[in-house]
C-alpha cells in the first residue's frame, strides 16, 4: 500500500501550512492577577506590546488590566 508520490508531497505541503498558522497566533489561558502588559513580556519580552495583544482580543476584553483565570487569549505574532 505505497502512496503514489503526488499524495505524499501534498500531505507535507498540509503539514507544512498548518504549522505555519498555528505559529501565527497561540491561545493562552489567563491566570489570576494576570493583565495584558505582563503577558506581553511574557511572550514578547516587551510589557509595552499589550496592545498587540488587546486589538485581537477586542472581542472579549474590554479592560487590559482585567483577565480573568482562563481566559482564553489569542497572542498574535510579534509584529
Amino acid at each position: 500500500a505505497d502512496m503514489p508520490p503526488a499524495a505524499k508531497a501534498d500531505f507535507s505541503d498540509v503539514q507544512s501550512h498548518v504549522s505555519s498558522v498555528a505559529d501565527a497566533a497561540t491561545i493562552y489561558a489567563g491566570a489570576a492577577g494576570d493583565n495584558l502588559s505582563k503577558i506581553a513580556k511574557r511572550f514578547y519580552g516587551d510589557a509595552s506590546a499589550w496592545k498587540q495583544i488587546f486589538d485581537v482580543n477586542r472581542d472579549q476584553l474590554t479592560d487590559p488590566d482585567r483577565i480573568k483565570p482562563g481566559q482564553m487569549l489569542k497572542i498574535p505574532a510579534k509584529s
